[in-house]
């Protein structure tokens, strides 16, 4: 079960559009439904899908986890970037969950791959992450690695525990970055006051983050971003310690942004590695989304 206490500042907005706002990995389908079947309760009550939170209620939410037997191919379109017999790397697009967890029986990225790859997927992290090496946020957008057998599943395992995965990003943060580079170095751990959130904290595990600026405009910072290590939430936690959150990020930043985004602008842009069968050094690529290009796009012609 998770609490959340409700802000004065978050006061009136519809609890559906609320959760769905601070618990990122579970669309608002989900828990409209999971409202109406009492698994989500306000002040020990059961409430309607359209009701307006008030400062200081408490929302309770009770999770189930998904029935492995259950989880089923869906037929979700996939931007494939790259394909043999031993991986498969995903552009993943924003707003897709990468495999069921709380709230998200289905309608994920394992969906998607199972009904791609039908039996040619690596069994390592069980029917509900098959094939899935590493993850990246429902809301962030870009290359994933899938593996297709136990073999490379262990060798891609292996060269990220080594930081031998080289994963570069693209962000845009609030605020004018003065330096032109720098490197974040601070332990990160899940948050004591608020345990769906991560954050920076001297009892944590190591995070590492390297950005450089790309460009700056008058009130927000286009970068890249290479994390040496791959905490939850690295980069948005990081970014946003330093004072410059990711724009559209409602959970590390209050979110407010003039171009309407939903969900914090991050791409994973790059992925380095080595092919876990042959060796071969795969660097491969994906281009912005559109809304992020549109996004830089009128920064630009504003000057």
């Amino acid at each position: 079960m998770d609490n959340l206490i409700v802000n004065a500042e978050d006061k009136d907005i519809r609890i559906d559009k609320y959760i769905s706002s601070k618990l990122e990995d579970i669309s608002r389908a989900n828990i409209q439904r999971m409202i109406e079947n009492g698994d989500i309760l306000v002040n020990g009550k059961k409430v309607r899908t359209s009701y307006k939170i008030q400062e200081n209620d408490k929302i309770e939410i009770t999770f189930e986890e998904p029935k492995e037997a259950h989880l089923k191919p869906e037929d979700i379109p996939l931007d494939i970037v790259y394909e043999d017999d031993d991986i498969v790397v995903v552009n993943k697009q924003k707003g897709l969950v990468v495999h069921p967890g709380n709230g998200n029986p289905d309608g994920t990225l394992v969906n998607a791959i199972m009904a791609h790859c039908k039996d040619s997927l690596s069994g390592i992290g069980g029917e509900i992450r098959p094939g899935i090496v590493h993850r990246i946020d429902k809301d962030t957008s870009g290359l994933i690695i899938i593996a297709k057998n136990d073999q490379a599943h262990l060798n891609l395992a292996e060269q990220i525990k080594n930081h031998e995965v080289k994963k570069t990003y693209l962000a845009l943060v609030r605020g004018r970055i003065k330096e032109q580079e720098a490197t974040i170095d601070m332990p990160i751990a899940r948050d004591e006051k608020n345990r769906i959130k991560m954050a920076v904290d001297k009892k944590g595990k190591s995070a590492i983050t390297h950005f450089k600026v790309l460009k700056k405009y008058e009130n927000y910072t286009f970068l890249e971003v290479n994390i040496e290590t791959g905490r939850t939430h690295q980069i948005r936690v990081h970014l946003s310690k330093i004072g410059f959150p990711l724009v559209g990020d409602s959970v590390y930043s209050n979110g407010k942004n003039p171009f309407g985004v939903q969900g914090q602008m991050l791409h994973s842009y790059r992925l380095e590695f080595k092919h876990p069968r042959t060796g071969e050094i795969l660097k491969l690529e994906a281009k912005l989304p559109k809304y992020f290009q549109d996004v830089l796009d009128k920064l630009d012609k504003e000057g």
